[in-house]
């Protein structure tokens, strides 16, 4: 019985560790800290940029993205653009094709093979001239000064990676929008302050990131999540990760579940693909207690989920106190059917919502962990619907 409360406790406290301990750590040692203090300034030569696009089915949205970037600030002759088209079957080239003859630094690779946005972008990168990369996806729009709060980092040599800072927009509250964003913008702040500790920033959000070229790693073409394989490559190379805040870009938020669901699953089986690749790093002082912490023991959540579940309703068995956790669980266990159930009457809470957010996310990470003990031979994966 004292094995079983232990092994009880020691789960819960780790689901708890890696959603509230760990930031509320983070909040207290970061209250100080100003990150990053070498950068460019305004009156600097800046270095040559190359934002590299891998587009797939993007007739929505390759417009307006070709147009943010150059409404920016940064300095023309000192930018290039290069889009490849991972075989699309839509107006997606035709509109690129458009814009070509205004733009001279605009580049445009028309693949008619589908091999997914890893193989795209490590051919892009190749044929890149800048010094400095900002990998972004088509979906993802840029604010005027987004380009230079990404570059101006690169004048500290320590610095191999900065993330942008993902701002959502397109919510409604009939769907899980507003929890994404929730999910999102926590998430963006506990990078920032891992990275204003110690540059152990955890992986950046794959819709845009800054990166020196000579410290690309090209991505196997199987890899399913490759902003946290090229973020990890960092650290080996004893560089530091940060995110910057200032660095503002825009985003359709996801607002179906099923949708979302997928992804997150998809997602969830290139995070255990890569945990098995980087496990090493997980000895690294700083860099261990954040790779831990934000990401392992999340990954590992829905196992925690179980476990304390399993063995609660031994204890329930033996004590009140054990019989009254048991229930608790079980409650929280049944309100994402409640939530269905309200919705279903066109009735919509918030916090219920979140609830079925979480235990979706730890749904997918479960299904995500079996997916990938097979072996996975593709690094294609269908695109989110956004504007939904």
């Amino acid at each position: 019985m004292v094995v079983l409360a232990v092994i009880f406790w020691l789960s819960v406290y780790l689901i708890f560790h890696s959603y509230l301990f760990y930031p509320l750590i983070l909040e207290v040692l970061s209250a100080n800290k100003k990150g990053n203090k070498l950068k460019y300034g305004r009156e600097d030569n800046f270095p040559v940029v190359s934002v590299i696009i891998s587009a797939f089915n993007e007739e929505e949205v390759i417009a307006e993205k070709i147009e943010s970037i150059f409404a920016g600030d940064y300095p023309v002759d000192k930018l290039e653009v290069l889009i490849g088209s991972d075989r699309s079957d839509d107006r997606t080239a035709e509109i690129i094709n458009g814009y070509l003859p205004q733009h001279s630094n605009l580049r445009f690779w028309d693949f008619k093979e589908r091999r997914g946005k890893q193989s795209v972008v490590n051919d892009l990168v190749l044929e890149s001239t800048g010094s400095i990369l900002i990998l972004t996806d088509a979906n993802v729009m840029f604010d005027t000064s987004t380009i230079f709060n990404l570059v101006r980092h690169f004048k500290n040599p320590e610095i191999g990676l900065v993330d942008s800072n993902m701002i959502n927009k397109g919510l409604k509250v009939e769907g899980i929008s507003y929890q994404e964003k929730a999910y999102i913008s926590r998430e963006v702040h506990i990078k920032n302050m891992e990275g204003r500790l110690w540059g152990t920033m955890m992986g950046p959000f794959g819709g845009c990131y800054s990166i020196r070229k000579e410290d690309y790693s090209k991505v196997p073409p199987n890899y399913l999540v490759d902003d946290f394989y090229i973020n990890m490559k960092i650290f080996e190379k004893r560089k530091k990760a940060i995110n910057d805040l200032d660095a503002r870009v825009f985003e359709d938020v996801s607002n179906v579940l099923k949708d979302e669901f997928r992804r997150k699953v998809r997602i969830a089986t290139g995070n255990w693909q890569n945990l098995r690749t980087f496990a090493h790093l997980l000895l690294r002082k700083h860099l261990g207690f954040c790779f831990w912490s934000h990401k392992v023991l999340r990954w590992k959540g829905p196992f925690f989920i179980l476990t304390a579940l399993i063995i609660n309703a031994f204890l329930a068995m033996h004590s009140q106190l054990y019989l009254a956790l048991l229930v608790m669980q079980l409650l929280l266990l049944s309100l994402p059917l409640l939530d269905f159930l309200l919705k279903k009457a066109n009735i919509h809470i918030k916090p219920l919502r979140l609830v079925t957010h979480f235990y979706a996310m730890n749904l997918a990470l479960f299904i995500g962990f079996f997916r990938s003990l097979k072996k996975i031979r593709s690094g294609t994966w269908d695109r989110t619907r956004r504007n939904q």
